[in-house]
């Protein structure tokens, strides 16, 4: 079994997915996604799929209900890194990741999460 690495980065995890995943992969890093939201307390995740070429009808189902499931554990989620090729094949194949924050790199990731995530003034950024 594949592990994917989930980096602790302040109070956000990022999950940067190394090569293809199976989709007992998926469901493992569902498991451990949802596991350290709440051992860290976490208040996003921001998941890297820069290297998949292809991300197929399962994966996007698993991103989107992983997306869904940390929301309910008080985490956003943002995908980031879909390659054009993939975005391109996703929308003619119907494959949406609605209700799912995207960005185009890590960058943009933690951008966009600072702004979901904002805090009340005064306590940190």
């Amino acid at each position: 079994m594949l592990q994917v690495p989930i980096l602790k980065q302040g109070g956000y995890l990022i999950a940067s997915i190394q090569s293809v995943l199976s989709d007992a992969d998926l469901l493992q890093l569902r498991d451990n996604l949802a596991e350290r939201v709440g051992r860290f307390r976490s208040r996003g995740v921001i998941i890297d799929v820069t290297v998949l070429d292809v991300i197929d009808s399962f994966a996007t189902r698993m991103l989107r209900a992983i997306a869904h499931m940390l929301k309910l554990r008080g985490a956003e989620t943002v995908i980031v890194g879909i390659q054009p090729d993939v975005a391109f094949a996703m929308v003619q194949l119907g494959l949406t990741l609605e209700g799912v924050g995207t960005a185009l790199d890590l960058e943009e990731g933690l951008a966009y999460l600072n702004t979901r995530t904002k805090q009340l003034p005064g306590h940190g950024k």
